[in-house]
């Protein structure tokens, strides 16, 4: 039984995520903010869209969700909290629940720090995390709404999953995460490591987002390259993971 996960480049650098059952054909939309290149793919694939599944509010990650809802006549599933602001916003969730696409599960972990309503789905079965702007491949997302002790509480939920937990996030950020994570850590030999992979897949990337291939894409990484690399994942506490944040907040490498 396959859970196919589809990339989608949108806007500048986001990822959004097709999920299709290779058993039923049945796919959620993770995370949309354009129509067009999802809906290509959609049709490319042959799947039936049965829901559209949000990690959180802001609008570079739902902006699409009305058109794409009332295309696939699907609801839109979000945090609870988020009723008010998500576009789109059918269906809430909470921490526990549960969501299916085709015949696999996704257990439903409430991870707020980059924002206050912040899920993230996690197919244990199929060993794949959707993390939205929490956890980057190699970084974190800014905190826009929580403080460094809620994502640092959102950083160890992560954390205690399997170590090859596959990383889907939400956006292309790999390589200056990862720039950042030299400069704080020079003399950590995996993060340069890691850093010369990443520089080696991006050096031809397509001129155009949309029309990147698989081949650029840094995206997904696992959990324990994630342990290995990720500054923020690395932090002892809540206290230093505040302190990295702000450094990367002004952070010009």
């Amino acid at each position: 039984m396959t859970l196919r996960i589809e990339r989608i480049p949108t806007l500048s650098d986001n990822y959004t995520y097709l999920l299709i059952c290779g058993e039923t054909g049945e796919a959620a939309i993770v995370d949309a903010p354009e129509a067009e290149p999802v809906i290509r793919r959609v049709d490319a694939s042959g799947a039936r869209v049965t829901k559209i599944l949000s990690t959180h509010h802001h609008p570079d990650h739902t902006m699409a969700n009305p058109e794409l809802a009332k295309r696939y006549c699907v609801p839109v599933y979000g945090h609870v909290s988020d009723r008010e602001r998500l576009a789109g916003f059918s269906d809430g969730l909470e921490e526990g629940d549960s969501v299916t696409v085709g015949r696999h599960l996704a257990r439903v972990l409430f991870i707020p720090g980059h924002t206050r309503g912040h899920i993230a789905y996690v197919f244990e079965q199929d060993g794949a995390l959707f993390s939205g702007d929490t956890m980057f491949a190699g970084g974190c997302g800014r905190l826009f709404e929580g403080t460094p002790e809620m994502m640092f509480a959102a950083f160890q939920k992560l954390a205690a999953l399997p170590d090859d937990t596959r990383v889907y996030c939400g956006h292309e950020y790999t390589e200056s995460n990862l720039v950042f994570a030299a400069h704080i850590e020079p003399d950590h030999v995996a993060i340069r490591d890691r850093l010369a992979r990443v520089r080696a897949k991006r050096a031809h990337r397509a001129a155009d987002w949309h029309d990147a291939t698989p081949e650029e894409m840094t995206v997904p990484s696992t959990l324990a390259e994630e342990h290995a690399t990720n500054p923020f994942l690395r932090a002892a506490d809540a206290a230093e993971f505040g302190r990295r944040r702000a450094l990367k907040d002004s952070f010009r490498g």
